[in-house]
């Protein structure tokens, strides 16, 4: 008898891709009530439910019949018999145990495909309104594909019609939980939002919201399924609101703050909303960093970051201390937005990179590839200079680069070429390199393929075999077609990819870049390939130049060389070593570039140069200057005048004797 009841069971509403994706619905556009087939005017009131809807439970609207079912005893429990097909049942018997529902979804949460969470439902005797909504949740993860599901077929199994089936008969008999979480749910598997399912979901939710009595949780919960159902502009969603900020922040548990977090930061907060309420949230969220898991660490960081709160580094800065603990637990994709939101506010401490550094080596060769690529962005945009960890990812490059997407490789490649670091393994790495730009040259985007080219020759690395392709008239329309278009600093790495060829590769004929894509400066605003020099730090330098050479005419500043480079200071001299004028152009036997090197041009940790403060000090070289490099470092630890000037003597002309004057 109850495979043939199962077997009359129709798929409630209407599923799958045949029909739009759950998105926003006017009130205007609601002139009929799938209910009843009574119009608005005529009395059903849609966000409070249909009185007739509620009265008459034997009809199905529109396309579906529901078969009159035995009457059960109100509980919120939802029992699975195990018979020759699925059925679920409200029972009061039998309501599962805090451990048994710990443990489902724990099981849940190791399915790997939509026929595993319909096993598992078959084989739960037990099971709540809670872990029925917990299933759909699960089946949504594993089908959801952009806005609509991989296979929409999985909606007419007869174990999730069978689920739905039962949600909707006994609707008004489930937990506020239970209720708020499967509407959720349904709108995360696209069912129509007119099904008899959904509106009686609906109903419910706005008849427990009216009585005020859900807790903050299951508000956020109502809040994102009428968000994905309505938009912005629903009523339902601002009365959520309201009551939400009604709360006082500082008495929500740890849970319920998180779920504040992530409601509103699926687009609710935007525009600058909800200040004071999430300024109060930040003053609570300090005092229970201390208590949060990796998850939760993770979870709020994402937040922060979607909403953009930059006011509260406080926050941020305790978030990270607390991640230093966590570091090895994290997942891969944990991990990764961990990187991406300290990137996105520019913080780290050192306790967390020692953490990154033990960590790192044996994350390498398991680790998802984006986390591993996200590590190296994130040591070389905090300019960290870390052998142990560029090692680590150089040698599993070699090995696993073949998997990677060409995002990854230009990213991993890219970190190396900032950082001017080259791992003992680099032959293997870039032997790597040009086989990948063999075989997927035409898989890269025009830019991250550039980006890759140029920091190659950043650690003399020349990709004399590609530059025929990149200089091509092809190339560069891709190049002008793509994001932005010919950008000034697109256009600087193509002129300094050229330069680098012609000046340390004489043996390269290949094709010329045209002279309409030169640019005449590598020092441009924003993103530049030249630091601009600290200006404390020049100004102590050139205070000394003045008494060491007698006068200010002696030198030059900031001078912009022919060949795009500029000069911090620059002096020069005769045939004899006399030092000319900096106005004169005539009888230059030789020129000084001196390159007043502040913190800003040296890794972090160390002090090697970044890697485009090194190809320029080479090109200088190469181009006949006699550099004279005055790092921080050494310049700082000068106590007086005299000191200064005699540093800068040795510096400058280490092999004359300077006389007083």
């Amino acid at each position: 008898m109850a495979l043939k009841l199962i077997k009359r069971l129709p798929v409630l509403g209407k599923f799958g891709c045949r029909y739009p994706p759950v998105g926003p619905i006017s009130r205007a556009a609601r002139p009929l009530c799938v209910a009843c087939l009574y119009t608005s005017a005529g009395g059903c009131v849609w966000t409070q439910g249909c009185w007739k809807f509620q009265q008459d439970c034997g009809r199905r609207s529109l396309t579906t019949t529901i078969i009159k079912e035995p009457f059960f005893v109100a509980s919120s429990s939802v029992g699975l018999h195990r018979d020759s097909g699925p059925r679920f049942r409200l029972t009061q018997l039998h309501r599962p145990t805090d451990a048994e529902e710990e443990a489902f979804q724990q099981r849940l949460g190791t399915c790997s495909s939509t026929r595993q969470v319909f096993s598992l439902l078959r084989s739960v005797e037990i099971m709540s309104d809670t872990m029925a909504a917990a299933a759909l949740h699960r089946i949504a993860d594993l089908e959801q594909d952009g806005n609509s599901l991989k296979d929409p077929s999985v909606l007419e199994n007869d174990t999730i019609r069978a689920l739905c089936f039962q949600l909707e008969q006994d609707s008004r008999r489930l937990t506020d939980a239970g209720v708020v979480s499967a509407l959720l749910a349904c709108t995360r598997l696209f069912l129509d939002p007119w099904s008899t399912l959904m509106v009686r979901l609906v109903s419910e939710s706005q008849e427990r919201l009216d009585r005020g009595e859900m807790k903050v949780g299951q508000l956020c919960t109502l809040g994102q399924a009428m968000w994905a159902m309505e938009g912005p502009g629903c009523v339902m969603l601002e009365q959520v609101m309201e009551q939400i900020q009604k709360e006082k922040p500082a008495q929500w548990s740890l849970a319920d703050l998180l779920a504040v977090y992530r409601f509103l930061q699926g687009g609710v907060a935007e525009d600058g909303k909800y200040r004071d309420l999430l300024n109060a949230m930040h003053t609570h969220a300090m005092t229970v960093t201390s208590r949060m898991d990796p998850g939760s660490v993770s979870g709020l960081l994402r937040a922060l970051v979607t909403l953009n709160q930059t006011q509260a580094m406080p926050l941020v800065i305790n978030l990270c201390k607390q991640a230093v603990r966590h570091v090895p637990h994290f997942t891969d994709e944990e991990l990764t937005v961990v990187l991406d939101a300290l990137m996105h506010f520019g913080h780290s401490d050192h306790y967390f990179v020692e953490a990154m550094e033990r960590y790192v080596p044996s994350m390498v060769f398991s680790s998802n590839p984006e986390t591993v690529t996200k590590v190296g962005q994130f040591f070389s945009w905090r300019n960290i200079l870390s052998p142990i960890v560029f090692d680590a990812i150089a040698e599993s490059f070699v090995y696993r680069a073949d998997d990677y997407s060409t995002s990854q490789v230009a990213r991993q490649i890219r970190a190396l070429g900032k950082l001017g670091y080259l791992s003992p393994n680099a032959g293997d790495v870039f032997r790597k390199v040009e086989k990948i730009l063999h075989s997927r040259f035409s898989h890269f985007q025009p830019r991250m393929l550039l980006n890759l080219l140029h920091s190659c020759i950043l650690v003399e690395r020349f990709p004399v075999n590609f530059v025929s392709k990149v200089f091509s008239s092809y190339f560069l329309q891709q190049l002008q077609d793509q994001g932005t278009g010919m950008d000034r600093f697109v256009l600087a790495q193509l002129t300094q990819l050229y330069m680098t060829l012609k000046l340390e590769c004489p043996f390269y004929e290949g094709p010329r870049l045209l002279p309409k894509y030169h640019v005449k400066s590598f020092l441009t605003p924003g993103r530049s390939l030249e630091t601009p020099v600290d200006t404390q730090l020049y100004n102590a330098v050139k205070t000394g130049l003045v008494y060491l050479l007698g006068a200010r005419s002696y030198f030059g500043s900031k001078v912009l060389t022919p060949y795009c480079y500029t000069l911090d200071v620059e002096i020069k001299l005769d045939e004899e070593g006399y030092v000319l004028p900096a106005s004169q152009s005539d009888d230059v036997y030789k020129r000084i570039a001196i390159c007043i090197d502040g913190q800003t041009r040296f890794t972090k940790n160390k002090r090697q140069l970044l890697g485009k403060e090194a190809i320029k000090q080479r090109h200088l070289r190469l181009l006949g200057y006699e550099v004279v490099q005055i790092p921080y470092y050494e310049f700082e630890a000068l106590s007086n005048k005299s000191r200064i000037v005699d540093y800068l003597h040795q510096k400058i002309f280490p092999h004359t004797y300077r006389l007083s004057w």
